[in-house]
């Protein structure tokens, strides 16, 4: 066991020490994202492909999102890049939502995400800014379609 997790710091550390890039680009990003307030990790699985994770808590209740997205480069603007992509959510809401809106199904929250945005890597910084439009629509639990999800995230690159 300890072998075990003496293999897995140094496999961290050396991933991470890999990774890090004070340039234009970056591999791994976490940080933050307003609107709704969220948790944000971004990580590159490819040149150009990058997964990202959100997790939402709010009194209304909390709800995790998966998007794979596609980046572009801008011709012209180091460190800038458009990206679009989709991905579905998984969600819980809480009982201030069921009484908020009593004629909506509580509980569980299943469906299907969009993204389309701009992010930029800050040269010579460890940090990484985005902007983005996340609609997405609700399939099991109360059917909607929300179409003001999305904002700024600034997260710190690895």
């Amino acid at each position: 066991m300890r072998r075990t997790l003496l293999l897995f710091a140094a496999l961290l550390i050396g991933g991470t020490t890999y990774a890090q890039n004070n340039g234009t680009s970056y591999q791994t990003a976490l940080g933050v994202k307003m609107y709704p307030g969220a948790i944000s990790v971004k990580h590159f699985i490819a040149k150009g492909k990058a997964i990202e994770g959100l997790g939402y808590i709010s009194a209304d209740g909390f709800r995790l999102t998966g998007l794979y997205e596609l980046h572009f480069p801008i011709a012209g603007a180091e460190g800038l890049q458009w990206y679009v992509g989709g991905g579905g959510h998984i969600g819980i809401w809480s009982d201030n939502w069921k009484n908020r809106y009593p004629t909506r199904a509580g509980g569980l929250a299943i469906g299907v995400d969009g993204v389309l945005g701009l992010d930029y890597k800050i040269k010579g910084a460890p940090l990484n800014l985005s902007f983005d439009w996340q609609p997405s629509f609700n399939i099991i639990g109360y059917n909607y379609f929300e179409g003001g999800w999305g904002g700024l995230a600034i997260r710190y690159t690895f």
